[in-house]
């Protein structure tokens, strides 16, 4: 099973623009957004590119392929544009008989049995493993912080790979097991 997991577009259209050409590249199974899809947020600048009409626009197209968790920055009102559930604070699924716990970040959650745990919300891509548990982090497609690249990471039979969205090149991977 190949999943793409993506964090932290905040309204960026040439960035969720770009996502969305990688996703088509590497035509995973479900594209899995981990929050903050339209609004900046008050500690942000604005992306790049911002234009949340023209990310409605481009989420909304590929709205069968979406699963997604709400973010610090999702709202109500963006439940309203938005033509596929966002405002779940949790998700669990499930891949290779692994366990996968999908949030945003924001929040402290228990983790109950999942092998891997993943967030965004740092804009930071990252990995470790806390208390037997694997924590990782999918950096931002749009605002990257401390000198990371914009990003999205990829699981495929067990095997996590971090990809620069600028030039397409994995700058991280390992295998789960």
């Amino acid at each position: 099973m190949k999943l793409m997991f993506a964090s932290d577009i905040h309204g960026s259209g040439s960035w969720c623009k770009r996502l969305l050409e990688s996703c088509e590249a590497e035509n995973p199974e479900r594209l899995i957004l981990l929050g903050d899809l339209l609004y900046h947020g008050p500690r942000n600048d604005l992306p790049d590119g911002f234009a949340p009409k023209e990310v409605i626009k481009l989420l909304n197209s590929t709205k069968e392929k979406l699963l997604c968790v709400r973010g610090n920055c999702d709202t109500e009102v963006d439940q309203m544009v938005l033509e596929f559930p966002v405002l779940q604070e949790t998700a669990l699924i499930f891949a290779d008989e692994l366990e996968f716990f999908l949030h945003h970040g924001h929040h402290e959650y228990v983790y109950g049995n999942s092998d891997v745990v993943l967030c965004g919300h740092t804009h930071i891509p990252k990995k470790e493993i806390i208390g037997g548990k694997l924590f990782l982090n999918c950096g931002s497609v749009s605002i990257p912080k401390e000198n990371s690249p914009h990003s999205y990471l990829i699981y495929e039979n067990g095997r996590f790979s971090w990809t620069d969205i600028e030039n397409g090149c994995v700058f991280d991977e390992f295998e789960v097991r």
